[in-house]
């Protein structure tokens, strides 16, 4: 069973209920996670997205509000950009005192595909005063915890994450070449891409996957020939692929003539109220012809 190519523009890829990251472009490959069980829409852990090259942003202040679901001990989070630069403010408790901090962290990556956050500076804000007395130093083991969180790795000043850890299915793997900081986002560059968004924007907003075998709901593909696209004239496709159905519903399907599958999709915060009633076809409407067809169906 081979990898499933994967080719993707100007995608709002929803991970979870609390985190989102934006695709201008990529190519890689839907690979499963185990051995002759094909990846499913309807399993998020059956499959990874492996990126050959692609840019990928992602939100500073989603990444604070997602964190602060989790058990990083560093709480009520803000994630913002200073210049070239990623400015971290919570709270930490040290000395039985809740403390205000600041950190002021460069971002770069790692050969092994890591984002690496070297901690330039720790601002303690507001000081209560018996802390100030009693001499308070807060290190990074005061925020990032003694035992950190699965994913992070402290050393010294330096904080290494795995973004394939820490962040909710669909996951995501490739070689990570660069990431900048551009307020209000983190742009993380895979594999050779370049960012030409000006060149980018003239495409369709789209997913596509070619080869290999996919399964969605009833359905099964074999080979893979499936293109989701963005039935709106909206920047970005907001896709749910985990909760894909409704937006499937929802969508307009067809056939090609090579025997695939094309769905126009809304986006998410676009679905139309379910109507009373609504249900699919039954037998009972199949055995009488003089019933005219579903209002929702474009041919007459």
């Amino acid at each position: 069973m081979g990898p499933t190519s994967i080719y993707a523009h100007n995608l709002l890829l929803r991970k979870g209920p609390q985190f989102r990251i934006y695709i201008s472009w990529l190519r890689g490959e839907m690979v499963p996670t185990r051995a002759n069980i094909a990846p499913s829409f309807d399993n998020s852990d059956s499959f990874v997205l492996v990126i050959r090259k692609g840019v990928i942003r992602a939100n500073l202040g989603d990444i604070g509000n997602f964190l602060n679901t989790t058990s990083f001990p560093l709480k009520n989070m803000l994630v913002r950009g200073q210049s070239n630069q990623v400015k971290l403010t919570g709270t930490v408790h040290k000395m039985l005192l809740p403390l205000r901090v600041e950190l002021l962290s460069t971002v770069s990556t790692t050969a092994d595909g890591r984002i690496h956050l070297h901690v330039d500076k720790i601002n303690v804000l507001k000081i209560p005063l018996k802390a100030l007395l009693g001499g308070l130093h807060v290190e990074i083991d005061d925020i990032a915890g003694k035992t950190p969180m699965p994913g992070v790795e402290v050393s010294g000043n330096d904080l290494f994450l795995n973004t394939t850890q820490i962040l909710p299915p669909p996951h995501i793997r490739g070689l990570l070449t660069g990431v900048t900081v551009a307020a209000p986002d983190l742009v993380l560059i895979y594999g050779n891409a370049n960012k030409n968004e000006e060149r980018l924007a003239q495409w369709h907003n789209f997913l596509r996957f070619e080869g290999g075998t996919l399964d969605f709901g009833k359905l099964s593909m074999h080979p893979v020939d499936l293109t989701l696209i963005d039935a709106s004239n909206d920047p970005w496709f907001d896709l749910d692929l985990v909760n894909y159905q409704a937006q499937l519903v929802n969508g307009y399907s067809r056939m090609t003539p090579q025997q695939g599958l094309e769905i126009f999709m809304p986006d998410l915060d676009d679905l139309r109220p379910k109507k009373p009633g609504e249900k699919s076809i039954t037998m009972e409407w199949l055995q009488n012809r003089s019933r005219g067809l579903p209002a929702d169906v474009p041919f007459k």
